[in-house]
């Protein structure tokens, strides 16, 4: 038997698929998703083609952020089963060739935790950000214990921030430590604890949540950097097959601080999102009051442009080089899915075929690939709700499998559901796309083994960019010609010299020295020079 290859070596070929572990597939009747509701759908998975899964926090906590406010890093919590549920579900993937990734919430506690629970029993403990003062100061929460003063959360008061240290000290905030304090260096140590307590269980690594905010007050990342490159370097001694996913944001800055992959997001230190949110988003379900409205590249309009997502993946990929990849996602449990707001179902074909022949790691948000959509109105459910626009519930919705009560989710009643399903009774369904042939499912189960059996269309093959705009047309290895019109008017522009024959299109023609794509037109070509 051979042993598995390292990290960046399986990840090259990896096309992810992201499980909120609460909306999947419930197998007890309780209207919660869980782990052996998972396993007896990896067949889809399976057949479906993609080798990498990453589940949202399934550890022990209170839900006040639908498990990003652990109480428990060394067990699951029961609604999902037990540790041994989750290691035969592991082993079950493994067998099919799956990978699985954990979600590893970094930063933060639950304030339930009984790390904190200590802490704010003992005035000299570190382990979390503690101001001993008479007044609050900024963010900071009171202490719910015998212990004097305030702590600092990270998102919600219900999460208290772990004490990483800050990179600056400053006279008027004693409770400042250095990254090299005590506390810091205990919760270093917790962190490869935890990682190597489910490696050894046969997990294959874990995306990092918030990454990039662990040590306080900290230009340029620069000591988050290094602790990251520190607990790298154990991991590719100690678990040199395990992988290390960041939400960053910014992989120009992820990759070189050790992680393994970044993915592009609508939110992060790089112009705040803008590349990714300058091609999917609508401006609808999950909305910043802060951004700008932007037409997105992948509108019907036509008015918007790839340059901006194309000068930042230049750039980027510039940056990391060999040493890791950017992820580019369809959506995720924090942003509207690809089918929001004025995105209807025939515009979904294009943006599949540009996410799976693009030289970035693909990563697609369940059910995404039958096109199931933000559902607005969606109640708000266990901390959701993070602005007047933004609710990310709707992005949170059962799967839906087929047209049996709920949609196959589920045999528990309506009532009891996790969140609603998507009312539209004409919702797409597992069942009927891989009853028809001519489905968004099919076309993206066969771009999966398109990409997975050509390593022209992979992320370490080469990419010339030949029009900007609409179309959207580019060369990858040389070989295939890739082009994309997510618009829903025609558009042409000049076809290199070649030959191109067709491997997988609509709408989309080449000859005669022009490329003419009508409206939400697509096409992948095998190319030779004439």
């Amino acid at each position: 038997m051979h042993p598995r290859p390292p990290a960046t070596e399986w990840l090259a070929a990896a096309v992810l698929y992201q499980i909120y572990p609460q909306s999947f597939a419930d197998s007890d009747g309780d209207g919660i998703g869980d782990f052996a509701g998972i396993e007896a759908r990896l067949d889809y998975l399976e057949w479906l083609g993609v080798n990498t899964v990453w589940f949202n926090p399934c550890f022990s906590s209170p839900f006040n952020d639908a498990g990003y406010d652990v109480a428990d890093y060394l067990n699951v919590a029961p609604r999902y089963g037990t540790n041994e549920d989750l290691t035969r579900l592991t082993e079950a993937a493994g067998r099919r060739g799956i990978r699985v990734l954990l979600d590893l919430v970094a930063g933060h506690t639950s304030d339930q935790h009984p790390w904190f629970k200590a802490s704010a029993n003992d005035p000299s403990d570190q382990r979390f950000i503690w101001a001993d003062s008479t007044e609050a100061p900024e963010g900071f929460v009171a202490s719910p214990g015998s212990r004097p003063g305030f702590y600092q959360p990270n998102f919600f008061a219900s999460q208290p921030a772990l004490n990483f240290g800050h990179a600056r000290m400053h006279p008027d905030e004693p409770w400042r430590v250095p990254v090299d304090a005590d506390g810091p260096r205990t919760n270093r140590q917790a962190l490869r604890d935890i990682m190597d307590h489910w490696l050894n269980l046969g997990l294959s690594g874990f995306r990092v949540d918030m990454a990039a905010s662990l040590v306080k007050d900290d230009p340029g990342h620069a000591e988050t950097a290094g602790l990251w490159r520190e607990l790298r370097g154990w991991l590719d001694e100690k678990h040199p097959h395990a992988a290390l996913l960041s939400e960053w944001g910014d992989p120009k800055h992820a990759v070189p601080a050790g992680f393994h992959a970044d993915f592009f997001l609508q939110f992060g230190s790089r112009a705040d999102g803008l590349p990714l949110r300058s091609l999917w988003n609508n401006w609808e379900g999950t909305v910043n009051e802060a951004w700008t409205p932007l037409e997105p590249y992948f509108g019907a309009k036509g008015e918007g442009t790839p340059r901006l997502f194309l000068d930042a993946w230049r750039e980027t990929t510039e940056a990391v080089g060999d040493a890791g990849f950017i992820s580019l996602p369809t959506a995720n449990h924090d942003f509207s899915r690809l089918a929001c707001g004025p995105r209807t179902a025939e515009q979904l074909p294009a943006a599949f075929v540009f996410q799976l022949t693009w030289p970035t790691l693909p990563a697609i948000y369940y059910g995404d690939e039958i096109g199931m959509r933000y559902v607005p109105g969606t109640p708000t459910r266990e901390g959701s709700r993070l602005g007047p626009r933004y609710d990310r519930a709707g992005s949170r919705t059962p799967m839906q499998w087929d047209h049996s009560p709920n949609a196959g989710f589920s045999t528990a009643s309506t009532d009891d559901l996790y969140l609603p399903l998507d009312p539209d009774p004409a919702r797409p369904t597992v069942a009927a796309q891989r009853a028809d042939e001519g489905s968004l499912l099919h076309l993206v189960r066969r771009l999966i083994a398109l990409r997975k059996a050509t390593r022209e269309l992979g992320a370490r093959s080469g990419t010339e960019v030949l029009h900007e705009g609409y179309p959207l047309v580019y060369v990858r290895g040389g070989r295939f010609l890739v082009v994309v019109n997510p618009r829903s008017g025609a558009a042409e522009c000049t076809a290199p010299a070649c030959a191109a024959t067709a491997v997988e299109a609509s709408g989309v023609e080449v000859d005669d020295g022009r490329i003419r794509a009508s409206g939400f037109g697509f096409g992948i070509f095998t190319i030779e020079a004439t």
